[in-house]
């Protein structure tokens, strides 16, 4: 059975067309450094898919789908000195932290804006709208995600 995610990234960083022209189409979703949004990338199967959105943009918005292509597995830049990732305590026999690969699956023709989804039926306790809520990959219920696959 699939589970369904959110993940965030800011477009200036790397946005759903950089993820649309990278080679195949597919990136590895490197980076997250929240034990809990750790623990959701663990917990990703092949199969699953998860929304593309834009944070810190104007207007931080849900762009787009990527299907995760490739299970949890360590994340290597942990382990590269020279990378913003870096994490010493971080090993090859005990990593910190893990990532996945996602492939690009669809942009929407219109993105759907944070600030729209407040007000929308179903999406009362979805986890991007909760005050507060920062994590970079969160948990998406299934019926939250067909009612943004409705408006989008």
């Amino acid at each position: 059975m699939s589970s369904y995610w959110l993940l965030k990234s800011e477009p200036s960083v790397f946005s759903i067309d950089d993820l649309a022209h990278s080679p195949g189409q597919t990136t590895c979703w490197e980076g997250v450094r929240n034990y809990q949004a750790r623990n959701f990338l663990r917990a990703m199967t092949v199969g699953d898919q998860a929304f593309f959105y834009h944070s810190n943009a104007d207007p931080p918005s849900i762009v787009g789908i990527v299907n995760i292509v490739k299970a949890a597995y360590p994340d290597r830049f942990a382990w590269d000195s020279r990378s913003k990732y870096f994490d010493q305590n971080s090993s090859r026999d005990n990593p910190a932290w893990f990532m996945v690969d996602v492939k690009f699956a669809k942009k929407f023709s219109t993105p759907l804006p944070l600030d729209s989804l407040r007000d929308i039926k179903g999406l009362e306790n979805m986890e991007l709208l909760r005050k507060g809520s920062r994590l970079s990959v969160q948990p998406v219920r299934k019926p939250e995600w067909n009612v943004i696959l409705t408006l989008a």
